[in-house]
């Protein structure tokens, strides 16, 4: 067993990044994608440029929340053999190498039940990846893997919708670990030219039923767009726009520049939130 939980790891970032008063940004890193190796180089990049938790996709042969890109990328990755231990080797690797960060598998439930729910959460609690992420997984059919995430000290992170309904936001809210993951859309994963009109009512509607961090995800594609929602939640999550990269010349490199982009628009947006309050204050005065 690790010796950090990884429950106490997740909440230890989101404390260090409310302290700071910004937001987590949280890439996403398909394992296995372009190759085992090079996914590992591609999470130390992000690591190094300014993630504060990373997501490592697992491959699954039917990633139905996944758009056209994650999907190449999980398809390049089980034809070159990744299973899910060679994912919980990738994982291990980079836990030795960046012992401080924050490491949750995305990946889907079948998977997990054919490798057996309380062996995976112990798996994972060796390897050191403190939480998960199932996006077809619904809390209503979540006990046994909640149990076993509980054992084993690990975050069982659920989902919500644009279209979640108050009961469906009340029952997520409840039994998430770590963080809430927002959906800012009603859809798969993949870049999107501008972000939903009625996200930040959706932010806000969560917000009042949790006092647990949020995080947005899907569509969130440039440094402006996650800039935005910064200003919003409690961490932003870029996942297809990273994958692509991954598949470019020189893509170490432009991952590191796309994710230091990130932070920086993400930290340019809370100073000039915390300068008009400041503003505002001395207007008042």
């Amino acid at each position: 067993m690790t010796d950090t939980n990884g429950i106490q790891r997740i909440a230890a970032a989101f404390e260090q990044t409310r302290t700071e008063e910004r937001a987590a940004l949280i890439p996403y890193v398909a394992l296995g994608h372009p190759t085992p190796e090079m996914s590992l180089k591609l999470a130390v990049a992000t690591i190094e440029s300014g993630a504060d938790l990373l997501e490592l996709g697992v491959p699954f042969s039917d990633p139905l929340a996944d758009g056209p890109v994650i999907q190449r990328a999980t398809q390049t990755a089980l034809q070159q053999g990744v299973t899910v231990l060679r994912c919980l080797e990738l994982a291990q690797t980079l836990r030795q190498r960046k012992p401080e960060i924050p490491l949750i598998f995305m990946g889907y439930y079948n998977p997990i039940l054919t490798y057996g729910e309380d062996a995976f959460c112990h798996a994972c609690d060796v390897a050191g990846v403190d939480g998960l992420i199932v996006p077809d997984l619904p809390p209503e059919e979540g006990r046994e893997l909640e149990a076993a995430c509980r054992v084993h000290g690990l975050a069982l992170i659920y989902l919500l919708a644009p279209t979640s309904t108050p009961q469906r936001v009340g029952l997520v809210t409840q039994h998430s670990q770590g963080f809430v993951y927002l959906v800012s859309v009603t859809g798969i994963t993949g870049p999107r030219d501008r972000l939903p009109a009625d996200l930040p009512a959706f932010v806000k509607r969560v917000r009042m039923a949790t006092d647990k961090p949020l995080a947005v995800g899907f569509g969130i594609a440039s440094a402006q767009q996650a800039g935005r929602v910064a200003a919003l939640a409690d961490g932003v999550i870029v996942g297809s726009a990273l994958v692509r990269l991954a598949e470019e010349v020189n893509a170490e490199s432009k991952v590191r520049s796309f994710v230091a982009g990130l932070r920086d628009a993400m930290t340019a947006q809370q100073s000039s939130l915390d300068s008009s309050r400041g503003e505002r204050s001395r207007r008042k005065t």
